[in-house]
Formats: structure tokens, sequence, C-alpha cells
């Protein structure tokens, strides 16, 4: 009589973004019994919402530079990205038939900009792994048995496996599965969690100056809110010393700004904000500009001109630009060359507060690296493995979100399986 094959050890993955997927595909690789569940009635619904403007996948930045857009976190990261850099994500994308190509800002887009044709292989490759999914499952906790509890429509039910990988995500965009709910859950079970956090996000503005209100006033914020303000470079300190200081593009909101550049300084202006009570950035509205040439050109003689026509004759400042001069400076400060050409190189800005989480495109905090170990499984609860942002760290937009995200999948995926032999 022969012998009958051993029974697969199983595995179970909660979540199904980025980085769920990525765990589950590394445990079925591996030769696992993979059962995915997910709260929501498809997968991959915040990675199709991030692709709709063009899926950004990664950058094609060097390490040094791409491994210090991790801030304080970049030694923790570091490790996953050596197994799964930008360039093993583009030869992965390309394993599932989709060409990838470098903008000019080096960001890292598929050919043809869209997610869901990359969500559509994937998910193809992942059910013929014989990966399954279970859809509208939301996890609630574990029994007093220590399986896993679902609602489902179905009602409640119960699930075990050999190793569970949680990629629950964070708490942005609650409306697409990721609601933080499950912080609690982790806390009982004896993880530390780090409050989550808006990353990523638009703030508030504070008082403009002196004996102002709070926020734009009424006049510029009909006028302008929803435009873009291009080219300007921000630069804030923050509380460690570090000081950010880059060119790009942000966008004027009703109640203060958003946008690409201010994503990347959010985390400096949030802690800010958590030790000040405010954040005080700067602007450099002529960023091609040295301050002397801005300088002789605010002083150079109008004649008859207005200041505003002469400042868009001489300095090209008009529409956004010129209305944001008007809201920091009074009519004294705004006619003094010498106030008016210093503020156009460093007009000030104070924040009062961050927009809610929800609103946000990513969170900050999670479970603490002192939490898990070099697997990313849970010290407290062996056998359940943590990836994605649900994780203590964060990044700016630009690619490297994703990468990190999916890298902690293969990770947590990779530990999982070994963890089980």
């Amino acid at each position: 009589m022969s012998a009958s094959a051993p029974t697969p050890r199983s595995a179970i993955v909660i979540g199904g973004g980025p980085a769920g997927l990525m765990a589950a595909e590394r445990l079925a690789l591996a030769g696992l019994s993979v059962d995915l569940h997910d709260a929501m009635p498809s997968v991959g619904r915040k990675f199709l919402l991030a692709g709709k403007g063009g899926l950004n996948l990664t950058h094609s930045e060097s390490r040094p530079d791409f491994d210090s857009r991790y801030f304080e976190h970049q030694a923790n990261i570091a490790p996953w990205l050596d197994r799964f850099d930008s360039q093993a994500l583009r030869d992965w994308a390309q394993s599932l038939g989709v060409d990838t190509f470098v903008g000019t800002s080096g960001r890292v887009f598929p050919k043809d900009l869209k997610a869901a044709p990359l969500l559509r292989a994937w998910l193809s490759r992942l059910r013929a792994q014989g990966v399954r999914f279970h859809m509208r499952h939301r996890w609630t906790g574990w029994t007093d048995a220590g399986a896993l509890r679902f609602s489902t429509p179905d009602g409640e039910i119960s699930a075990t496996a050999d190793v569970v990988v949680l990629a629950l995500g964070g708490a942005s965009w609650p409306q697409l599965g990721s609601n933080g709910a499950w912080v609690p859950l982790l806390a009982e079970a004896g993880a530390e969690v780090s409050p989550l956090r808006a990353a990523n996000c638009g703030f508030d503005l504070g008082s403009s100056r002196a004996g102002a209100a709070p926020g734009w006033t009424p006049f510029f914020a009909d006028k302008f809110a929803g435009q873009p303000i291009k080219p300007v470079a921000l630069t804030v300190d923050g509380v460690d010393g570090q000081r950010f200081s880059r060119q790009g593009e942000f966008v004027v909101t009703a109640t203060g700004i958003e946008g690409s550049l201010v994503y990347a300084a959010s985390a400096l202006l949030r802690e800010r904000i958590a030790r000040d009570g405010e954040a005080l950035l700067h602007l450099d509205l002529l960023p091609g500009r040295d301050a002397a040439w801005v300088t002789e050109q605010v002083a150079h003689p109008r004649g008859s001109r207005s200041l505003s026509s002469h400042l868009k004759s001489r300095l090209n400042i008009e529409g956004l630009k010129a209305g944001l001069l008007h809201e920091v400076l009074t009519k004294d400060e705004y006619a003094d060359p010498a106030t008016l050409a210093r503020t156009l190189k460093a007009l000030p800005l104070r924040l009062a507060a961050a927009r809610p989480v929800a609103e946000a495109i990513s969170t900050a905090g999670g479970v603490t690296w002192s939490s898990l170990d070099e697997r990313l499984m849970l010290r407290a609860r062996p056998g359940v493995f943590v990836a994605g942002e649900m994780l203590d760290w964060e990044a700016p937009t630009g690619g490297y979100l994703l990468t990190a995200s999916m890298a902690s999948g293969l990770v947590a995926g990779d530990g999982a399986a070994a963890f089980v032999g």
C-alpha cells in the first residue's frame, strides 16, 4: 500500500490589499493551502483608487535616497527592500504581463497607467495558485479557543490555520475597508500599538497674521480653493532639528493646503503641531530666482503702474501667488519693498491641524517594531504575522508606500511559511 500525500499546511490571510495579496502569493508559492478573507465585496479597492490618476507603482531613485523616504523607520524597512525593491517590483509586474516606464519625475508607472489590468492579472495568478477568496468576511478577533472569528452575511463563523497573516491596513479611507477596528483586538492580544495618525494628508490653516481669524479670508478661499500653486518650494523645520526643503506643487483648499509637496512634509508638520500647537512653514514663490534678483526687481522703478502690475510684469507674480501675499501681509507691509521681497522668498504660513485621518491617503502609527520579530511575527502571539500599513511606519506618496507595503507582505508571507517549516 502506498503512503498518502501529506496534508498541506494551511494559512489564512486577512486583508486583500497589496500587502495581503503579496503575502498570499508567497504562501501559495511555498506550498501552503491559502484562504484570504476580506470585509469588502472585492479586494484591492484602495489599490484601484490609487490608480485613478495613473498607478504610481514605485520610484526609480537609488536605494540610499529611496530608503531615506521612510524617515526614522528606514533601518527597519531597508531589510524588506533588500528582498523586494523598486526593480523587483517592476520585474514582478513584468511577470504579470504589465510593462512599466519611468516618468520625468522618476516615478514608475504601468505603460497603460491603469491599476485594473494589473490587479486582474494578479488575482488570476493567485487563483491559479490555489488561493481561495472569501469576501464580506470581517475579522472580529479570536474565540476563547484561539480560532479566528469572522462576521459574514450568513452570520458569525470561525476558522483556524497553521499560520495567519494580518494585512488590514491603517485607518485612512475607511469606506474602502481600512477602518482601524483591529487596534483594540491586537492590543488585547498583547501587541503594542502606536496611535494611528493621519499621514500624507492636508492641513488646516491657522492665523495668517497677527489678529486675523484662523483660515483663509473668505475672498481668497472662494477664489482660489482647488487651484494648484507651482512652482513653489516649501521649507519647514522638524522637532528634531531636521529640515525639510523641497520644490514642487500643492493645492489650496477651502480650509488650508494639500497635495504632493505637503504630503512629503506631512510627518514633520504633524509632529510640529503635536509639540507646539502649530507648524510654521515658509514658501518660496520664486524658487528659480535668488533673493538678490528678487529684491532688485521689486525695487525697480514702476512709474505710474500699480504694484500688482509691477509684480506681474517684473516677477510674473499674479493670481494665486499674489493672493497669498495679500493673505499674510498688511497693506503697509505689502507696500514696503524690502518686506515684500523677503516674503516672496519666504512667505510664512501657520498650520493649525492635520485633516482627519479618514481623509488621509495613509496613516502613521500601528503595531510597534518591538512587538514583532524580524519575520514580522507578533511576539505575543506566535504564528500570527502582520504586514502593510498595520505596522508603525509611514512614507510619502511617489511609489514608496506601495513598494514597502508589498515588500512587507513578502517578508510576512515568507516568514509565515518558514514558521511552519
